[in-house]
């Protein structure tokens, strides 16, 4: 099954999903093809989106236990190898100490299949510039993210929402370079990305 929540105990395998997001202090969205493995810490972008009016698209690897981030070209056949912070992988859970914000239906209740039962629960991250915060829903049968905002104070608020989940290995390649990353280089200059810095630098690789 899918996720490690407190209310329902799932072990988070594998997620390919259409993902949403959006930045609310900047014009910027994107749509992305997002690939989610929870038990080994791999995430896959495939993503398009706009920025101030100009188009960009993305396709990333991130590998958190060997705290390495690809970014891939395959137009030029090109890769660039970066850092990534192991320890900033954010699993699709509800930590034990959020709180739980209500319940309420998504759609109708007035007829059998016209509404979904959700939960919405609120929380703070701990991070050396202070606490970043986070709002998210979940399915009430399943625990299946429905969407999620997560704010700092460098980014803003980002809202992103899920559609299209579907649970197992649909492609485990997902997971894997091209071939032509193979001779890539890690770049040691630039300081070592997380989860939420990819969203704000999106832009630098279009």
């Amino acid at each position: 099954m899918i996720y490690s929540a407190i209310i329902i105990l799932y072990s988070a395998i594998i997620i390919p999903v259409t993902l949403l997001s959006f930045q609310a202090n900047e014009k910027f969205y994107a749509n992305a093809k997002y690939t989610y493995d929870a038990m080994l810490k791999r995430i896959r972008f495939k993503e398009v989106g706009s920025y101030e009016n100009k188009t960009f698209g993305i396709d990333a690897l991130l590998l958190f236990r060997e705290g390495v981030m690809y970014t891939i070209n395959h137009r030029n056949k090109t890769c660039k190898k970066e850092r990534l912070k192991r320890e900033d992988f954010h699993p699709m859970e509800i930590p034990a100490d959020a709180a739980l914000l209500g319940q309420v239906i998504l759609g109708s209740s007035s007829g059998p299949g016209q509404g979904l039962l959700v939960n919405t629960w609120y929380g703070e991250v701990a991070t050396p510039s202070g606490k970043d915060k986070w709002v998210s829903t979940f399915t009430e049968v399943g625990c299946i993210p429905v969407s999620s905002a997560y704010y700092t104070d460098k980014t803003g608020w980002m809202l992103s929402s899920f559609f299209n989940i579907v649970v197992g290995i649909l492609d485990p390649r997902e997971f894997f370079p091209p071939k032509f990353c193979q001779g890539a280089l890690l770049d040691e200059t630039e300081e070592a990305a997380n989860f939420y810095s990819i969203f704000k630098n999106l832009t630098k690789y279009s």
